[in-house]
């Protein structure tokens, strides 16, 4: 997890660094010279105050804390993570009882539908902000216009409309690799053998194509999180303490519906298979 924030702050600070060579030079700086190192304390770092310091570190904080928490399935917790895990795995084993496999085939096709329905989504919303850049004097002054709203630089702004589009890029990329995984376990399925003969190996491939599945909605989880996120930091452009209240909010939210949702009490309740 850690080595996903580090990666997330390096390439949050590239784009911080480039924002400096997309807005161009503005009134009273001059023109950025290539023989010069880019200070970031002398351009940008200087429009953040305290509190944006402080709201955006929480945002991150929080973010890959409750990452952490929700995907920790050793810690003993029930959640919508780890009883759907199970399920996946009630999911094969009937998978290897079956001639036709049809139905698995199209489940497995549904689950690649939504994610690459969240993926396309994520394109739109990255043009979006890509453009958002292009009109920043106005949105600037549509901002103003906003309640309980404080004066803001054209570099914040860039910085914050950035942030926005790194939130977007990782959840991309989260929701193609989840595709990709479920097209790795439709494969899975399609070799495991007739039901009329069902051998270890088969059994261990079943296995295996659950594992895999629950690796595609890992990623799919987190791509979804970082939507999450990525409305609460809509907040920023309004004041950086509206920034971790939204945040906390959309943290709230989430733990509800994974850790305390009717669907988590049914999916508990049903035991049937044995399963739990």
């Amino acid at each position: 997890m850690w080595s996903r924030s580090i990666q997330m702050v390096e390439i949050y600070r590239i784009l911080m660094l480039s924002s400096i060579v997309v807005s161009g030079p503005r009134a009273g700086h001059s023109a950025i010279d290539s023989n010069k190192p880019i200070s970031l304390e002398g351009d940008i770092l200087a429009n953040f105050s305290p509190y944006d310091y402080l709201a955006i570190a929480a945002f991150f904080i929080l973010w890959t804390g409750y990452s952490r928490y929700s995907e920790n399935l050793s810690a003993g917790r029930t959640n919508l993570v780890s009883v759907m895990a199970d399920r996946r795995q009630a999911w094969m084993a009937q998978m290897l009882s079956r001639d036709n496999r049809i139905v698995d085939i199209q489940i497995l096709r549904s689950l690649g539908g939504s994610a690459s329905f969240f993926a396309s989504t994520s394109i739109l919303v990255l043009a979006g902000l890509i453009a958002v850049l292009g009109a920043t004097d106005k949105a600037i002054e549509l901002l103003r216009d906003f309640p309980f709203s404080i004066s803001v630089s054209r570099e914040l702004w860039e910085v914050k409309v950035l942030t926005l589009i790194v939130v977007f890029i990782y959840a991309f990329f989260k929701f193609g690799w989840a595709m990709r995984q479920l097209n790795y376990c439709s494969i899975m399925v399609g070799s495991v053998g007739s039901n009329e003969d069902v051998t270890d190996a088969d059994r261990e491939r079943a296995r295996n194509a659950a594992n895999v599945a629950t690796i595609a909605s890992t990623h799919t989880n987190r791509g979804i999180r970082a939507y999450y996120f990525g409305l609460a930091l809509l907040a920023w452009h309004i004041h950086p303490l509206a920034l971790i209240a939204s945040t906390l909010f959309g943290m709230f939210v989430l733990y509800l519906r994974e850790f305390h949702s009717r669907n988590l009490r049914l999916h508990v309740m049903d035991r049937s298979d044995g399963q739990f």
